[in-house]
């Protein structure tokens, strides 16, 4: 007997139909083809540059994903977007997730929609041999927000890779990752799994602007900077064919990866993150770029300290590129860690930490890439908390102009940094989320196009690459659909003149790869908007200005600004927890926006 048009049947199979139940990612844009290894190293193996923090005495690892350019010829199998082991994957992000209706209805179909979904890399691939004047490709890490994982950012991570740049991704034990294994190294020599490996579950801290809280985000910042000091000693040893012990037995070798990462010379890798991975950069710069320094001297219990005879204290300079998607102001806003926060990125300084290297000049904001989704653009205390975090003096109330020209010994104006946003977005929609949940996104969010969100970061993202020096390949036509502007086009003769061509991933006069190498309209900063939903954000001027007034401050002058700015910052974020997690019902999440 046929089914009434409205049975619960044709429900769900409309709802599966436009969930699209086993999605799968675009090839990325660049001209590599993208290979990926997964990396798990005992900590023991490891000169850790800082003491390890008492909260990580279980964590015996350090994990991560790497995503490079491969051979042409490679033909690696693809890698599932959900890693391994998937049902216990599956069960956690249902968790992270959340029980609201709408959501609820959704994940239902999880195992269908998830368990199938690749990413377009091939596993184990041979890395391409690299074609930049140093002979090695840049280098890059990348830091996860909440409920991420070492593939939650493939499609912005693995574009980076196709265009020439090794990205590192490493996975939290911090509680942050919405689940993670530690392989326990004494007991890999068992037969079975079991007992073999230690769990960290997602760790859900309420969002309310309490010291306990503070302290919690504090305790996972510890692990996460002390885990990024372990990676930057894992990278250099990869590097240097060290005989590292890597538990994840799927990757055969590291070998290739010998004299092929440009992580050597100071102020050479380029560090990102979403969110919380944001928040996690910047701390550590932060903390690494001033470890010794008197004006620290007030934290009685510091996040990270690292030595300054350590490789990372040489590596963290002026120089290095930083990218900060929907950074998240909360855990660098405690009164604990605020003379961290008063100082300002190391981009702005105006000499290197290691009186060895040379002094140049300092970039300023054109090192500097921050871009906001509309959730965070509209939230605005917040909005003034991250300005000021991007300006050269974040200990004041407001950014003005002149810190611009403060403490810089050459007397010239440092650039402002490059500040965006992207209209319709939702904070997911920097992470895999938005294209893997689309209609669930628009529907709770009303975020819209979210490949667009997507495709705007890696216009961004490989503009600021090449206006910093580092050899990044072209961007390519498809993604210009937003606006181009009046970048120049590269034709065959670009391609003869770099020593490229078809065969090792140059572009071709006509052909579908054809592109820009100076996406110049990406930054333009005049009101005539000429990328559609990019919206540059000035931020001379903010600070305190809309925050006090809406937090019903009186006394507003010296000190008492900057206090009541700091906590008017914090407002609003109960009311944004599903923002940032999304687990928010349908009516909160409404009520959030």
């Amino acid at each position: 007997m046929a089914q009434p048009a409205n049975s619960s049947s044709d429900k769900w199979s409309s709802m599966l139909s436009r969930l699209n139940p086993i999605p799968g990612f675009a090839e990325y844009t660049g001209p590599y083809k993208v290979g990926t290894v997964d990396v798990e190293i005992p900590v023991e193996e490891l000169s850790s540059p800082a003491p390890a923090p008492e909260n990580a005495a279980e964590i015996e690892t350090i994990q991560f994903r790497i995503f490079y350019p491969a051979h042409p010829d490679a033909q690696g199998k693809r890698i599932t977007w959900l890693p391994a082991p998937q049902r216990e994957h599956l069960s956690a992000y249902i968790q992270f997730l959340g029980v609201g209706q709408l959501v609820a209805q959704a994940v239902s179909f999880l195992p269908r929609h998830l368990h199938y979904t690749s990413i377009p890399v091939a596993k184990n691939a041979p890395m391409l041999e690299p074609n930049t004047p140093n002979g090695r490709w840049p280098t890059a890490i990348f830091s996860h927000g909440l409920g991420g994982s070492r593939n939650a950012y493939s499609q912005v991570v693995g574009s980076l890779a196709s265009h020439g740049v090794v990205v590192i991704c490493p996975e939290h034990r911090d509680g942050s990752a919405v689940k993670s294994f530690i392989r326990i190294p004494s007991q890999q020599h068992r037969y079975f799994v079991r007992n073999t490996r230690r769990v960290v579950p997602y760790r859900r801290i309420n969002h309310d602007p309490t010291d306990e809280t503070h302290a919690l985000r504090n305790d996972q910042l510890r692990i996460r900077l002390w885990e990024m000091g372990l990676v930057h000693e894992a990278l250099l040893g990869i590097d240097r064919g060290v005989d590292l012990t890597n538990l994840n037995k799927s990757t055969p070798s590291l070998a290739q990866f010998v004299g092929q990462l440009h992580v050597h010379d100071p102020g050479s890798i380029i560090f990102a993150g979403h969110s919380f991975g944001s928040a996690t950069m910047v701390q550590f710069l932060k903390s690494v770029f001033y470890a010794g320094r008197p004006e620290l001297e007030a934290m009685e219990d510091p996040l990270y300290v690292p030595s300054r005879d350590s490789s990372i204290y040489r590596q963290v300079t002026p120089r290095n590129i930083i990218i900060l998607l929907d950074m998240w102001c909360f855990p660098l806003l405690a009164k604990t860690v605020k003379p961290l926060w008063d100082l300002p990125l190391p981009v702005y300084a105006d000499k290197p930490n290691d009186p060895s290297s040379p002094a140049q000049p300092s970039p300023g904001g054109a090192a500097l890439l921050a871009v906001e989704s509309e959730d965070f653009h509209n939230w605005r205390e917040h909005l003034h908390a991250t300005a000021r975090a991007l300006s050269p003096d974040p200990s004041a109330a407001t950014v003005e102009a002149t810190a611009f020209y403060e403490d810089n010994a050459s007397g010239v104006k440092l650039a402002e940094p490059h500040f965006f946003y992207v209209a319709r977005s939702a904070h997911l929609s920097q992470s895999d989320f938005g294209v893997l949940f689309p209609w669930l996104m628009f529907k709770i969010y009303r975020s819209e196009e979210p490949e667009r969100a997507l495709r705007l970061n890696r216009r961004a993202a490989l503009q600021l690459l090449r206006a910093n020096g580092v050899p990044v390949a072209r961007t390519w036509a498809g993604d210009l659909l937003d606006g181009a502007g009046a970048g120049k086009m590269l034709d065959a003769g670009d391609d003869a003149a770099a020593g490229r061509g078809p065969d090792d991933g140059g572009v071709v006069d006509g052909g579908p790869d054809d592109g820009v190498h100076d996406d110049r309209a990406i930054f333009d900063r005049s009101a005539h908007a000429a990328v559609d939903a990019w919206r540059w954000i000035d931020i001379v001027g903010m600070g305190d200005a809309e925050a006090v007034v809406e937090s019903g401050g009186d006394d507003v002058s010296g000190e008492n600004a900057v206090k009541v700015c700091d906590a008017a910052a914090e407002t609003r974020e109960p009311q944004m927890a599903g923002v940032i997690e999304p687990h928010a019902t349908e009516a909160a999440a409404a009520g959030n926006r």
